[in-house]
């Protein structure tokens, strides 16, 4: 068994006395998040400790503290990523054997990382977002897979898997789910940007409303005004455009920065329908790789060509959604506390500015994670584009751009632990916020 004791909450007595005096240590949650994105470039793996903030007073926001202890992304095989490619299109009983299949190579991943970091008896808990297959919101159905209680069997440690489909049950998008990490865990911005196979952003928790034009949050949940949701499809188009040219990825943007925007294309792609709908809203893969590659295709671009263009669309998208956001009267930003080094976070620690947002204190600063965040034509683009609007991008340490969302689905996994809402109705519009997410016991009884 690699399964850890509870830690961390222990009570001090008060010796012969008839007054009982309690000393109260914090629960120090130490947690194996696991993350499979869309674009398919692996399987991210962060051992993060989780420890929540003693508040002074019940106004006082809750806020969560973490520490990055190690982290790993483990690569997927030609066979890994063409299975799980073409999960979508299996009969059922395929599918089934898929979802058990990759639960027990997810477990059997898990075991190599705690071997290579000498994590036996250490690991409580296990949080696994899966693999997306289906994402079908207007049906009240997703499905990603990775049958949590392989990783259960294969493992001995407690898992706590499915943790999108409660709030799909609900009405609501079943995504993003992250937005309840940066409330609780990442202080100082107005917005945040993910890059990954899909773009999304999230706006709100600092208790203003929001301007804009494309809809408000709605009525019900505790979000505390957190408005979130998936702007373009991105890596996964940008990777599949590179593989054209047998590369994985564009390194740096540097194929993207040699080619040349085609306005047709742009303006076809600036017209899909899905850009003008209101939030709360999500997107399915099926959209990047069944509707926009194929427009790309068709228009018989080089792929430099084919890049520059998709990089000018995603900056476009992200713009319209940032000035959609960005809090009425937003003012400076706020100091940034931590550092790369030990103990727990109550931010993101050190981070660089990719520009500056014109002159003076910007208006809202943008905590940008994922891969594209490595992307550094695509990131300078945002940030050229985003600087009328006085918006500042902010990239921070490589691990926390990497390991965020599996960061993230660590911290939804002790929350449904606790039986706390893990996911924000305000985000993805259900009737109310959720406590998502199915537990499957690894430990023997």
């Amino acid at each position: 068994m690699n399964a850890a004791g509870a830690a961390g909450d222990g009570w001090g007595g008060g010796g012969h006395s008839s007054l009982h005096f309690f000393t109260f240590a914090a629960m120090v949650y130490k947690v194996i998040g696991l993350m499979s994105g869309s674009s398919l470039d692996g399987l991210d793996i962060a051992y993060v400790h989780l420890q929540e903030s003693v508040s002074s007073s019940k106004e006082t926001p809750r806020k969560w503290e973490y520490t990055f202890l190690h982290t790993a992304c483990y690569h997927y095989t030609d066979q890994w990523k063409q299975r799980l490619a073409n999960a979508p299109g299996l009969s059922a009983l395929d599918y089934q054997q898929l979802h058990a299949d990759y639960g027990h190579y997810l477990g059997s991943q898990v075991q190599r990382f705690i071997e290579e970091h000498d994590l036996h008896y250490q690991v409580q808990l296990i949080a696994s977002h899966g693999h997306t297959a289906f994402h079908v919101p207007a049906r009240k159905m997703t499905a990603q897979l990775g049958d949590g209680a392989a990783i259960a069997a294969v493992t001995g440690i407690n898992v706590v898997s499915d943790l999108r489909a409660m709030d799909l049950a609900l009405g609501g998008q079943g995504a993003p789910i992250v937005p309840i990490g940066e409330k609780l865990l990442l202080s100082g911005y107005e917005l945040f940007l993910n890059l990954g196979g899909i773009a999304n952003i999230s706006a709100g928790g600092q208790g203003g409303e929001h301007a804009g034009s494309q809809g408000g949050p709605p009525a019900g949940g505790q979000g505390g005004g957190y408005i979130a949701y998936d702007v373009c499809p991105a890596n996964r188009v940008l990777n599949s455009l590179s593989a054209l040219v047998g590369k994985e990825y564009d390194e740096d943007g540097a194929m993207a920065a040699r080619g040349r925007v085609d306005e047709a294309l742009l303006q076809q792609l600036n017209g899909l329908t899905y850009y003008g709908a209101a939030y709360p809203k999500s997107l399915a893969n099926e959209f990047g790789t069944e509707t926009v590659l194929p427009m790309i295709r068709e228009r018989s671009l080089s792929v430099e060509d084919a890049l520059r263009t998709y990089v000018q669309h995603i900056a476009i998208q992200i713009c319209r959604a940032a000035e959609g956001l960005l809090p009425a009267g937003a003012g400076g930003s706020a100091g940034m506390a931590g550092s790369e080094g030990g103990g727990m976070h109550r931010s993101s620690g050190s981070v660089g500015s990719v520009g500056t947002a014109g002159a003076g204190t910007p208006r809202a600063r943008m905590l940008v994670t994922g891969g594209g965040a490595h992307n550094g034509y695509l990131t300078t683009r945002l940030q050229e584009m985003l600087a009328p609007l006085g918006v500042e991008l902010v990239v921070p340490l490589s691990q926390l751009v990497d390991y965020k969302e599996a960061l993230v689905m660590a911290l939804i996994g002790v929350l449904r632990w606790r039986e706390e809402n893990n996911v924000l109705a305000s985000v993805t519009g259900a009737r109310r916020d959720s406590i998502g997410g199915a537990v499957w016991i690894g430990q023997e009884a």
